[in-house]
């Protein structure tokens, strides 16, 4: 056990061999381009027919994406927050279902990597490295209250998981869940086998949008727990947990949206370029000489870049933060500015995205909505991305950090700081 820890302690840059990053970014160009240009091949059909995308799934795992964060003493890539978002964004090109339902798995490595060294971290981040587990995530509530329902309790010497949630993003195609409810009075997070007794998941999400995420329905009925796996909130750096995992969750979504803007460009260029015909234009025409449709697709490339850039800042903040972690109370205020940044970043992309998925159809005539080309998937995803995160609430929270210097916490971390008060 001794010398588990002391190989899990030694830092990534005691490894001779470590990777410049620009050769890291190399060997992540080289291995993914590949996969996401074949993910995006088939986007359009998986979209029309409702298609799960389980073998694109299985072909970034088998390409090494999950264990792009876990730092190469375990086996892992050793990625950084940036090089992570970078890909995200071109994978949400790819197809914009898929970076969402990878949100989970993002986050248990990232709950991990804040972790104390122990045996069990070891275990998890070497089994992410070896490519054996993908994770999926389970926690919201359907229900009159946002308080969860769902609980752990002792029957006989064993734990027993029982709940039901909904939202459960990507559990369709993992290994293992990571979800969350009640052990006593305490709020827990809990690993279970995804093909245990007693789990059951269901593909019943409905929305207009991201149909293909599996944010379905997860039931657990007196699934037994391994003791090992349940975490206390308690247990991890409360000073970094709140403000990071908020914003880490939040970039997922907001790299799914630049993806967006990015296939948007695609998609108009592409429908422009072969065209011969303008509407009001008599015989042949070349569309992609008319100054118009110039000036339409030069917009929404810029509408691209600037969602890109921003969200890829609001990575460099929140990273930066993270990096310069000491461990106690004077790291808050540090994450929560980074926090605000991300924030800041989703208001600007959200309407950035909307409006371009919109503009897109200004390029062409009826022909454009045709349903066989499926571009309304553009809008119908922006719409369900930023809708899964309340803008507004954001907003408000900005204005009363700049005006009166208060965190921007949501009033649930408000109210656990003032139970941690009390």
């Amino acid at each position: 056990m001794t010398d588990v820890l002391v190989a899990d302690a030694r830092r990534d840059d005691e490894l001779s061999d470590e990777p410049t990053a620009a050769e890291l970014d190399a060997r992540i160009e080289r291995t993914f381009a590949p996969v996401l240009a074949e993910i995006a091949a088939g986007a359009v059909e998986r979209e029309r027919r409702r298609i799960l995308p389980l073998d694109e799934v299985r072909a970034l795992r088998d390409a090494g994406f999950g264990a792009l964060r876990v730092p190469r003493r375990f086996g892992g890539w050793g990625a950084s927050l940036q090089q992570l978002f970078r890909l995200l964004i071109a994978l949400g090109e790819a197809d914009a279902n898929l970076p969402q339902l990878l949100r989970g798995h993002i986050a248990f490595v990232e709950t991990q990597l804040a972790l104390p060294p122990s045996a069990l971290r070891t275990e998890w981040l070497s089994r992410i490295a070896d490519g054996e587990v993908l994770f999926g995530n389970a926690q919201a509530e359907r229900g009159e209250s946002s308080t969860p329902t769902t609980e752990i309790v002792e029957v006989e010497g064993r734990l027993l998981l029982r709940g039901r949630k909904f939202y459960s993003t990507g559990t369709l195609y993992a290994d293992w869940i990571w979800t969350g409810g009640r052990h006593g009075d305490h709020h827990v997070a809990v690993a279970v086998p995804a093909d245990a007794p007693g789990v059951t998941r269901v593909d019943d999400w409905a929305g207009f949008g991201q149909r293909l995420t599996g944010s379905g329905t997860t039931v657990f009925d007196d699934v037994e727990v391994d003791p090992r796996q349940v975490l206390a909130w308690t247990d991890n750096d409360e000073h970094r947990s709140l403000a990071y995992v908020t914003g880490l969750y939040q970039l997922i979504l907001l790299a799914a949206l630049a993806g967006t803007a990015r296939a948007i460009v695609r998609d108009a260029v592409a429908f422009v370029r072969p065209r011969t015909r303008t509407f009001g234009v008599p015989g042949l025409s070349s569309p992609r000489h008319d100054p118009l449709v110039q000036q339409v697709v030069g917009r929404l490339g810029a509408q691209a870049f600037a969602a890109e850039a921003a969200v890829l800042e609001a990575v460099r903040r929140l990273e930066a933060a993270d990096l310069g972690r000491r461990h106690d109370a004077s790291d808050e205020p540090r994450y929560y500015d980074a926090l605000a940044r991300v924030f800041e970043a989703q208001q600007v992309v959200i309407d950035l995205v909307l409006d371009a998925a919109g503009r897109l159809f200004e390029v062409g005539g009826a022909s454009a909505v045709d349903a066989d080309r499926a571009l309304d998937r553009h809008w119908r995803n922006a719409r369900t991305l930023a809708s899964h995160n309340p803008a507004i609430l954001r907003a408000q929270l900005l204005g009363d950090y700049r005006l009166n210097g208060v965190l921007p916490k949501s009033p649930l971390h408000r109210v656990r700081d003032e139970a941690a008060e009390r």
